[in-house]
């Protein structure tokens, strides 16, 4: 049995966020309510929790909201050519680590590691994560 839909206090409460958030986030695509009641007030899905705390991290990640809502809004992504093109960074990523100079392997250190951290919450997407 499915859960019942959350209206937008009940759904900030279980996020962790305010009410504005939530706001903030449907107004940029982030967020998409599931249907209105008969007053006109937003319900959302449970699952909606889980979609707010990955926009958070990849937000604390340094990626802009808005690429955030374009890339969960496109329904059809093409996997090898993302996977090819994080090849490539990675390479260009490796070669340039290899030609800097000692005084730039510390910065090129803390790139790396972003990009890790972004391939590790890529690849922690529920695949059944609803796309808006």
């Amino acid at each position: 049995m499915s859960e019942a839909l959350l209206k937008i206090g009940e759904l900030a409460a279980r996020a962790g966020v305010s009410a504005r958030t939530v706001d903030y986030y449907t107004s940029l695509g982030l967020l998409a309510p599931a249907r209105r009641t008969a007053g006109n007030y937003r319900l959302y899905q449970p699952t909606d929790v889980d979609r707010i705390h990955l926009v958070q991290r990849l937000e604390g990640h340094g990626v802009p909201l808005e690429e955030i809502a374009a890339a969960l809004n496109t329904r059809q992504a093409d996997v090898s050519e993302i996977l090819d093109r994080i090849d490539t960074d990675l390479r260009a990523l490796q070669a340039a680590a290899e030609a800097a100079p000692p005084d730039v392997h510390g910065l090129l250190a803390a790139i790396a590691h972003r990009v890790h951290s972004l391939i590790t919450i890529a690849l922690q997407i529920p695949p059944d994560l609803p796309m808006l």
